[in-house]
């Protein structure tokens, strides 16, 4: 079924507007964590020892496997747009299916990464100690840390939604080599995500390798 706005003259134009409106919207992100970052990095190079210190408290097998949980998800993600774009309906299906179930596998992770930090007494205004003679600053690398991870599991969460209410118009066939715009506008986003991941990863937990 045909999805042609009224607004707009031609499927290729509607495609081209949410094709770009996506990209402004993911350029207003990358300023938002950008922004994270750029304070992560500035109080980094204040108190470097300190959040490696903290850095070598975070799990590097999870993060690793939820890292290669993501990078997989991407692709299937772009096995859909590729199924959906040559009229395989139901392989289109099934790689959204594939992508929200690695999505949830990679939230699952992640808190059960914050759950251990929890018990190791590494939850910053909660329940934090540590025997560092600069434990301040230690627990101010867990609160970037809750904070910019945090802040990317909803972006998860929020994309794992997006693709459940793909996945059920693809099941109405609502999508077909003619139309498919809203399966690349969410694949932008959901790449996007896990690119962020990947830089978080490399702050985060790969400082505190070699302490």
């Amino acid at each position: 079924m045909l999805a042609l706005r009224e607004q707009f003259g031609t499927v290729e134009q509607q495609r081209e507007t949410a094709t770009a409106g996506m990209w402004i919207f993911l350029a207003t992100e990358v300023l938002f964590f950008g922004a994270l970052f750029v304070a992560y990095s500035i109080y980094r190079m204040y108190y470097t020892r300190p959040f490696t210190v903290g850095s070598s408290d975070m799990n590097l097998v999870l993060g690793a496997i939820n890292t290669a949980v993501l990078i997989t998800s991407s692709l299937t993600m772009a096995m859909s747009i590729h199924s959906i774009a040559i009229g395989k309906q139901l392989r289109t299906l099934g790689y959204l299916l594939a992508t929200m179930l690695i999505g949830a596998v990679f939230i699952a992770i992640k808190f059960t990464e914050y759950y251990q930090h929890y018990m190791d007494q590494k939850a910053p205004g909660i329940n934090f100690v540590s025997p560092d003679p600069m434990a301040r600053q230690v627990e101010l690398f867990f609160v970037f840390y809750f904070v910019m991870t945090g802040l990317h599991a909803v972006h998860m969460i929020i994309g794992i939604g997006l693709l459940s209410v793909l996945a059920a118009r693809t099941t109405l066939g609502r999508f077909n080599p003619e139309y498919y715009t809203p399966i690349e506008a969410v694949g932008l986003y959901w790449h996007f995500v896990d690119i962020v991941w990947v830089f978080l990863y490399a702050i985060f937990y790969l400082p505190g390798v070699h302490k």
